[in-house]
């Protein structure tokens, strides 16, 4: 007997059918010749398959609705995203549900419980930081096992074989901090979060290759890491009144732009004094004063790339797994808090 709970990708690859034969096998579709039915079904009863409420949802029963995860609304980017996953999604007759995961690695599962119960044909999805910082990806890998499709954007993880749609955040930050160098700025800070959160650990990669290239050290203490995407005010200014910054740059457009709020409060002038480059052209870095150079993520192009990509899956005969991941590139825009 199996330890392991038998899924149907378990039951298809012993078989060397597909799962989609291995479903239809099992709900007695005329479909399937008599004699593979015969086998699938013996093969699940003796290995006492039982499906769980994933499995409800599969291919040969949709429901037109994709599930879309995000890890929250604050963030300008995530809505653009949603806008671009609708945009594609209802030109090809499918509904979207949006949840949010609060960053929280126990609500994500619990979305995903409640929308694999039978109401959706696949997922797209952004990992929650609470996921990220837990590095335990089961949730994800049940649904996969199952057949569902899974589609992950922005913060995304190797241990999962899916498609992915991501924009090169090391190679965003690198631009940035190229920007920064070139316009002779010598003390370029990075406010960052902790290494676990994918995009994170990418930009502030890009930061430390710009530099290294141009010849210069990175100074640690220049690199603050905050526990998480919310905004840490006190922990903003506490690292610029700290050190002698004349540049800084931002993984998201909140940082970048509560850390434009503490600079003018200590007096200097954006940009003669000190630049500021933040990821993320939201309507934030538009209507701050001054802009926000920023780096454009791309946002709707992602989500559209993303629905097509489930959509794809979803409707797809083809049973060879194969997955790919899609990598778009960062745009700089230039505003008023940088040197033209």
């Amino acid at each position: 007997m199996l330890k392991q709970k038998i899924t149907l990708k378990h039951i298809a690859k012993e078989l060397e059918v597909s799962i989609s034969t291995v479903s239809k096998a099992l709900k007695n579709s005329e479909e399937i010749s008599r004699d593979t039915k015969e086998k699938i079904q013996a093969f699940a009863k003796l290995y006492n398959y039982k499906p769980n409420n994933i499995a409800i949802s599969l291919k040969n029963k949709r429901t037109k609705n994709i599930g879309v995860v995000i890890p929250d609304i604050v963030h300008h980017f995530f809505t653009t995203v949603i806008r671009g996953i609708e945009k594609y999604a209802n030109k090809m007759g499918y509904n979207v549900i949006v949840c949010l995961s609060d960053e929280s690695f126990d609500k994500e599962v619990i979305n995903m419980e409640l929308l694999a119960n039978g109401s959706i044909d696949g997922f797209i999805m952004s990992l929650s930081s609470g996921t990220q910082a837990k590095n335990d990806y089961n949730h994800l890998k049940e649904v996969t096992e199952q057949g569902i499709p899974l589609v992950l954007f922005d913060r995304i993880t190797n241990e999962i074989d899916c498609d992915k749609v991501v924009i090169d955040d090391q190679y965003g930050a690198f631009l940035a901090t190229k920007k920064l160098l070139a316009e002779g700025r010598k003390q370029i800070g990075l406010i960052t979060t902790d290494d676990y959160l994918s995009v994170s650990k990418a930009r502030t990669e890009g930061y430390r290759k710009a530099i290294a290239e141009n010849g210069g050290l990175v100074n640690e203490n220049h690199i603050l890491k905050l526990s998480s995407m919310d905004v840490d005010e006190v922990a903003i200014k506490s690292f610029l009144d700290k050190t002698n910054l004349d540049a800084v740059l931002a993984v998201n457009e909140i940082f970048a732009i509560c850390g434009m709020r503490v600079a003018k409060e200590k007096g200097l002038r954006i940009p003669n004094d000190i630049s500021f480059i933040g990821f993320t052209d939201g309507l934030l870095s538009k209507y701050a004063n001054p802009g926000l150079t920023s780096i454009a993520q791309h946002g709707e192009e992602m989500g559209e790339i993303a629905a097509q990509m489930l959509i794809e899956k979803v409707e797809s005969e083809n049973e060879h797994e194969s997955y790919k991941t899609k990598i778009l590139e960062p745009t700089l825009i230039e505003r008023d808090s940088t040197l033209n």
